[in-house]
């Protein structure tokens, strides 16, 4: 991994640490704290490089269970090769293992990319659809990965939910429930509609570099002060002086 993303300085934790009147509380006033805070530890939400819907949906398949830049170093190649839908259908699976083969998984992702191929030659004329409905219709196409292309390729609010997601918002003390589904809904009750899709790509970016789930870096984390699972010293944090934090007004 990386170096790990440098943290947000417009804030002063002392003041956070020190008035508790303005640290969030509330599940709304968490969403929304947690909100500004990656955006300004993450200011590009999506790090994926594409050039239109179906390198980011080819782009996003791969991303399963790799990181974003190990997808970056496989992909131009793979876009200069494949650029159409049609392309995608007819490649030779052997062919297709090979410009895919260092992001794992390569076997099951070739498959899904081939069939995906097919599935958009035969019914949608070779485009890649604008709504979930159809979307989810793609093989290797689930309701999170459908929801980064309707945000990021197509400007349609969506809040993807995947293991990052699910976990961090319930260690922020946001959501009480395990549930994709309801996690979605009630994510997007409490934050602007504008803000889903971004919110969702920086929590699973803060996830994979920071809030580790076996090991996670919370002396680290802009939400430090005021999330309820941190185990970070907030005393020491405190009293070093200006750094990251949060606060809101009630």
């Amino acid at each position: 991994m990386g170096a790990l993303p440098e943290m947000p300085r417009t804030w002063n934790m002392y003041a956070v640490a020190t008035n508790m009147s303005r640290i969030p509380r509330t599940p709304r006033q968490r969403a929304l704290a947690a909100v500004e805070a990656l955006r300004q530890t993450y200011p590009a939400a999506c790090a994926l490089r594409h050039c239109g819907p179906l390198e980011l949906l080819v782009a996003t398949i791969l991303s399963a269970q790799t990181t974003d830049q190990r997808v970056n170093q496989v992909t131009p190649a793979l876009f200069a090769r494949l650029r159409t839908a049609a392309d995608y259908a007819e490649v030779d699976t052997d062919e297709l293992e090979a410009l895919i083969h260092s992001t794992g998984f390569f076997h099951a992702k070739a498959r899904s990319l081939k069939a995906m191929g097919i599935t958009l030659e035969a019914e949608f004329g070779g485009q890649v659809p604008s709504s979930m409905a159809e979307l989810v219709r793609l093989p290797g196409v689930g309701r999170k990965t459908a929801n980064v292309i309707l945000g990021v390729g197509f400007g349609i609010p969506g809040f993807p939910v995947d293991t990052h997601v699910m976990r961090i918002t319930n260690l922020l003390g946001i959501v009480k429930t395990k549930d994709p589904v309801q996690i979605e809904a009630q994510i997007c009750r409490l934050v602007p509609r504008s803000e889903w899709t971004d919110f969702s790509l920086r929590l699973i970016a803060h996830g994979r570099a920071v809030c580790v789930a076996r090991r996670p870096r919370c002396q680290q984390c802009p939400m430090r002060l005021w999330c309820p699972s941190s185990t970070a010293k907030v005393g020491a944090d405190a009293a070093s002086g200006p750094g990251s934090g949060v606060a809101v007004s009630p």
